[in-house]
């Protein structure tokens, strides 16, 4: 039996003994994994028959995430990501910190609307950039 994720209803998983399935909708794109390998095979084949879809191989991008998988672990990253909004952003200068703004305060616009320190890109356009950034 499959089961819808109770936070998120586009995560399915199924578990059988030791055994679990793991399937990840996002717009266009699904990702999908398991511990048993046959599983994969069949999810593959069946998804393949039924919808227009072409298998690209191991996950390395997924809804502005970089994975990385090693024997040790799956790492996820957001480099590219962040490099590509400071690139958007004519920011590739910007030297790095640990805490990217100020926690007390409030951001002002300017009198023109351009958000401050933002080299004349918008407030909202910075904003409407965010929702991937973790």
């Amino acid at each position: 039996m499959v089961e819808i994720g109770k936070a998120d209803p586009t995560l399915f998983t199924r578990k059988v003994d030791k055994d679990i399935f793991v399937c990840q909708i996002y717009v266009d794109d699904i990702i999908f994994g398991s511990t048993n390998q046959t599983w994969c095979e069949d999810f593959s084949r069946i998804m393949t028959k039924r919808f227009e879809m072409s298998m690209m191989g191991e996950l390395t991008f997924f809804v502005g995430f970089q994975i990385k998988q090693l024997k040790d672990g799956t790492f996820i990253s957001q480099t590219k990501y962040t490099k590509d909004m400071l690139k958007k952003f004519n920011n590739e200068d910007a030297k790095p910190i640990k805490t990217p703004m100020s926690t007390q305060g409030h951001l002002n616009l300017n009198e023109d609307g351009k958000g401050h320190g933002s080299k004349g890109i918008s407030l909202h356009d910075w904003i409407s950039s965010l929702p991937l950034c973790i």
